[in-house]
């Protein structure tokens, strides 16, 4: 579906709770991933941040990520 975006997250990420929190309140909708439980996850983090477990990573339905973005930089990449 064009416009989805996954979240790879972790429960004790205060800026993954942050990012959530910005999205719904801007009414993007996302698919959440945590990677503590999720190891397939835990691998496409790690690809994407040269090996580290960096949340919150953002993947949207064009293969791209971002790592830590604000709500912004989601709404601008989305054409919202």
């Amino acid at each position: 579906m064009p416009g989805t975006v996954t979240m790879y997250s972790t429960t004790w990420c205060g800026y993954c709770r942050t990012l959530k929190r910005q999205m719904d309140r801007e009414g993007i909708p996302y698919t959440e991933v945590n990677i503590e439980h999720d190891p397939d996850g835990a691998a496409l983090v790690e690809k994407a941040n040269n090996g580290n477990q960096t949340v919150p990573t953002l993947l949207f339905d064009d293969g791209s990520t971002m790592t830590n973005p604000s709500v912004a930089q989601v709404k601008q990449k989305l054409g919202a």
